[in-house]
């Protein structure tokens, strides 16, 4: 049996579930779900694989092909799939967060705040844009301020659940710094909700993650306050 005709078969199983599920945000693990041999096509051979199939989606559409606005799209949208919004899902594209020791012996809290966040919720393929602030306490060990919003980027840059996100933002910072003194906070607008479904434009969803240190209701309460905290940079 062709792996074309087993996707296919899978698909239809689960059209009921996936009608009964509708607009529930799930996630069945912390790690993105990947299927055995992910990795084995070259960015090149999956970029023409995606040209190929979306194509097909655009003609089931309707939409004309020969048409020169429409011509290239399948081309740049598979381009963009692979070298841009889901570069993530490639291990490869994962930033090294390389540890130095905290020589000055700073003690408080890091924060992070106002992050970037574009990503794709993996049930509609609509995506998801808003701001993260990180925290962290150094336990001896601190990485360049880049690399966390580095960090954040890579994890975004995936068909993506927001809770799955946050999660895994929390997870690859503690590795990072060998800490378990870590906070992620997620706000961020979901199109699946604005555009399509119930369409309401003004909710946003709020995630978080508070381990080791940040557990603590004084300390919590402290990053939420430096979220807040309003500042003018030049």
């Amino acid at each position: 049996m062709s792996k074309e005709k087993n996707v296919v078969d899978s698909l239809e199983l689960n059209h009921a579930e996936a009608d009964e599920i509708g607009d529930d945000h799930i996630s069945t693990s912390v790690k993105t779900p990947l299927r055995e041999g992910a990795f084995d096509l070259t960015d090149s051979e999956k970029i023409e694989e995606i040209e190929k199939h979306f194509a097909h989606i655009m003609h089931a559409l309707g939409l004309d092909l020969n048409d020169e606005s429409l011509s290239g799209t399948p081309h740049r949208v598979a381009k963009m799939y692979v070298k841009e919004i889901f570069q993530g899902l490639n291990p490869k594209n994962r930033p090294e967060a390389r540890k130095f020791g905290n020589k000055y012996e700073y003690g408080d809290m890091v924060v992070v705040k106002n992050i970037n966040v574009t990503s794709f919720c993996e049930h509609h393929f609509l995506p998801f844009i808003g701001k993260a602030h990180v925290a962290y306490h150094s336990t001896g060990k601190v990485i360049g301020l880049s690399k966390i919003n580095r960090i954040v980027d890579y994890y975004a840059r995936r068909p993506q659940v927001q809770e799955r996100l946050t999660l895994q933002i929390a997870d690859e910072l503690e590795t990072a710094l060998e800490s378990k003194d870590v906070a992620v906070f997620i706000e961020s607008k979901h199109f699946c909700v604005s555009t399509r479904g119930i369409q309401d434009r003004e909710s946003s969803t709020v995630t978080t993650e508070y381990r080791g240190q940040f557990k603590k209701e004084m300390i919590q309460q402290r990053f939420i306050d430096y979220i807040k905290t309003q500042t003018e940079l030049a």
